[in-house]
């Protein structure tokens, strides 16, 4: 097997989307304003109808003067996702919207409210080329990168069904946003940063979220990872292991042959020393493929092999600095990879407990529609 390049670089020759404001800091957004012979503040009050307000009807914007409410409007929030179909199931508490960004490529985001948050899996690449061979993105191949402002709207389109009553449990907020959709996030990691920074930035400039209810997911882009480190924004990282071992991981995860299980892991542990965040370890449960008893085992001396951080509070304490999410196979139609039995399943938890890897059984929720986790393959059909 060939390995595979650092970053796979979407075909060109693409037209990129429309500038938006979310593409923008607060002053960059005066600075447009400006160069379109408009005040300032203008801006200021876009970012407030846009973060705040939630507003996506110009007839809204009362205080904008109406003769120039069409040319800012054009100007700042350019339409950039259609949703196309959208899927509902959990009673109508799991969400997942197709939709069509300007150059009719297809994403696909996912809304989940539970009793205590509400969390959005959004995509950040249309299609991905990581080319992991039981996820049913990676079968397609990647597309292009999507904008700052793609993968923010997401999240706003999100926060406003919610606050407009449309999800059952009455109006909420966005508490959570996963990076876990389509696509390898920082294979796109300017735009995926400057996503973050616009939701954990306060309004009107962001969504003022906090950073620690952000979860950035890789499969070990190493080099990202530990750029990612020194951002100063303390996101959790999720890192897509799916194998302890480089020869079956080579396989599952083509990116490995670039980047070995040691070196992915370490820099996995880097980040979290130099964040105080632990880092969740990803990993699909495959039947007879990555679920067996020793590999239990080995997964935790891997992880083992490192020591435990302090914690952010003055490192008085220390903690585990990892915790492994065990995710039973989502199935993907054609596919020669299967769930894993239950009790191979409970067993492997079993054995990583036991070695003191705090570990859980990941939440299945959206299955039926197609929105768990490997299962999102934008398809118009």
């Amino acid at each position: 097997m060939e390995p595979l390049p650092l970053v796979l670089t979407p075909p060109r020759g693409r037209a990129k989307p429309p500038r938006h404001l979310a593409d923008l800091t607060l002053a960059e957004r005066q600075d447009a304003a400006k160069e379109l012979g408009l005040p300032a503040f203008r801006a200021k009050q876009l970012s407030t109808h846009y973060f705040e307000r939630l507003v996506d009807d110009p007839e809204q914007m009362t205080d904008l003067p109406a003769a120039q409410r069409a040319e800012l409007v054009a100007g700042f929030l350019p339409r950039l996702i259609d949703p196309i179909r959208t899927l509902e199931a959990d009673r109508g508490t799991t969400r997942k919207t197709l939709w069509r960004l300007f150059d009719a490529a297809l994403v696909e985001s996912v809304l989940m409210r539970y009793p205590d948050r509400v969390t959005m899996c959004v995509s950040s690449q249309a299609g991905c080329g990581m080319a992991c061979p039981f996820c049913a993105t990676g079968q397609g191949g990647l597309q292009r990168n999507m904008s700052t402002a793609e993968i923010v709207e997401q999240v706003v389109a999100g926060a406003r069904s919610l606050a407009r009553g449309e999800v059952p449990g009455g109006p909420g907020r966005v508490s959570n946003v996963v990076f876990m959709g389509m696509g390898e996030p920082l294979a796109n990691y300017k735009a995926v940063v400057g996503a973050v920074r616009r939701l954990t930035s306060p309004a009107p400039e962001g969504l003022g979220m906090s950073a620690r209810g952000i979860t950035v997911s890789t499969v070990g882009l190493v080099p990202r990872i530990r750029q990612l480190a020194e951002e100063g924004i303390p996101v959790t990282l999720a890192l897509s292991l799916h194998a302890p071992d480089d020869e079956l991981r080579n396989e599952l995860v083509p990116i490995n042959t670039r980047f070995s299980v040691a070196e992915t892991v370490e820099a996995a542990w880097d980040y979290a020393r130099t964040t105080k965040r632990r880092v969740s370890i990803e990993y699909a449960m495959m039947r007879d493929i990555n679920d067996q008893a020793w590999r239990a085992d080995l997964l935790a001396d891997v992880l083992n092999g490192y020591g435990a951080v302090p914690d952010g509070a003055g490192g008085r304490r220390r903690q585990g600095w990892v915790h492994v999410n065990l995710i039973p196979l989502n199935a993907v139609p054609g596919s020669r990879f299967t769930r894993s039995r239950e009790a191979d399943m409970d067993e492997f938890m079993r054995r990583l407990n036991a070695r003191g890897i705090s570990t859980t059984m990941r939440d299945t929720r959206g299955s039926d529609i197609d929105a768990a986790c490997g299962q999102l393959a934008a398809n118009a059909d």
